[in-house]
């Protein structure tokens, strides 16, 4: 396996500041240039982004195959509704039964505190499922953290005292807006580089590459996954906040397995290992979607190509297919974007140098 290139400390800084910039801009650019579609769209990318980069986190460099994001985004999206809402509010919403009185008292009017709060309690699950999680590795991880999300489910639907049932909660207060969500997005993959790129992330690369050469060098397995765990969890509940005050509402319907499957797909898309494969991979993925979005109107036509429901899941599909028999290991494989750019520019200069 080659040896992933370590930037130093000016170089990392340097991008971290240029990136940041950049992206800011284009926040402010977009904000006022682009239409009220396009920035819903932009939106919801950098939700999952969010959730891409924490899934990648566990899944990718920790290197333990879970099976668990639509669970904790789901704790993370209804535990903002049930703060972000007033008393008053919360009993109009809960038609099928009247909400405990733990959920229809408790109110924090604090954008920014409801989200670490839903952070922390999706973290706190976290570290009590992890106990049983990591009894077991490999494939019957993924069946175990399967079986959480269908349980966080399956308590949404059948507790409405919780979560008012099958209806959900709705009237959710909008805070995320588009360079909230945005600037938010940004905060956390900062985080998480910092996260994968310290003595915590080679900890973790070492569990993915060997976990039994890792604990006979010493390394507390157990606790490394349980931190890389809790750490995932904790931005998944962050984005499931967004997620919950972007959309407006929360149902059991939102957080199904289709969710996990989709941040599956685009976590090996990118690299598993990868962050900024994830990031790539998540602008990919949805906005393919949305150029082939025509292909699924009748009305729409190319030539002899006519559009057709269904016809953009079946290329869609196909790209997908092509992906994955060209790039094995994803577009980076474990490597960063900069990696990519600087062989690429080796590469380049040599075929100058032999021409």
């Amino acid at each position: 396996m080659k040896k992933l290139r370590t930037l130093t400390p000016f170089e990392y800084f340097s991008i971290v500041i240029g990136v940041s910039a950049l992206f800011i801009s284009f926040l402010l650019f977009s904000s006022v240039t682009f239409n009220q579609y396009t920035l819903t769209v932009l939106g919801y990318i950098y939700i999952f982004v969010i959730l891409a980069v924490s899934y990648n986190l566990i899944n990718g460099v920790a290197g333990q195959f879970s099976l668990e994001p639509n669970g904790f985004v789901a704790i993370g999206a209804y535990v903002t509704a049930i703060l972000i809402l007033s008393p008053e509010l919360k009993e109009e919403i809960f038609m099928l039964s009247s909400p405990y009185p733990f959920i229809k008292d408790v109110y924090v009017p604090n954008p920014f505190l409801v989200l670490i709060i839903s952070g922390l309690v999706a973290a706190f699950i976290a570290l009590l499922v992890s106990f049983p999680v990591f009894r077991v590795r490999g494939d019957y991880l993924a069946i175990v953290t399967l079986g959480f999300g269908f349980i966080i489910r399956t308590i949404l639907i059948n507790y409405p005292s919780i979560s008012n049932g099958a209806m959900g909660i709705d009237s959710v207060p909008d805070f995320a807006s588009y360079i909230f969500i945005g600037v938010c997005a940004l905060i956390i993959v900062i985080l998480v580089y910092n996260l994968v790129y310290s003595r915590f992330g080679r900890a973790m690369r070492a569990i993915k590459n060997d976990e039994d050469a890792a604990l006979l060098m010493g390394i507390d397995t157990f606790k490394i996954k349980t931190l890389a765990f809790v750490t995932s969890a904790f931005f998944e509940g962050v984005g499931g906040g967004l997620m919950a005050s972007f959309i407006g509402a929360v149902s059991p319907d939102q957080f199904t397995f289709m969710m996990t499957f989709e941040l599956l797909i685009i976590i090996v898309i990118g690299g598993l290992g990868s962050i900024s494969g994830s990031i790539v991979a998540t602008f990919l993925f949805f906005g393919s979607m949305e150029i082939l979005r025509p292909l699924d109107d009748g009305m729409w036509h190319f030539g002899p190509i006519h559009g057709v429901p269904g016809l953009r899941m079946v290329i869609f599909s196909l790209l997908l297919i092509l992906i994955i028999l060209f790039a094995r290991r994803g577009l980076f494989g474990e490597r960063e974007i900069w990696d990519v750019v600087i062989d690429l520019y080796k590469k380049i200069k040599q075929r100058r140098q032999n021409g």
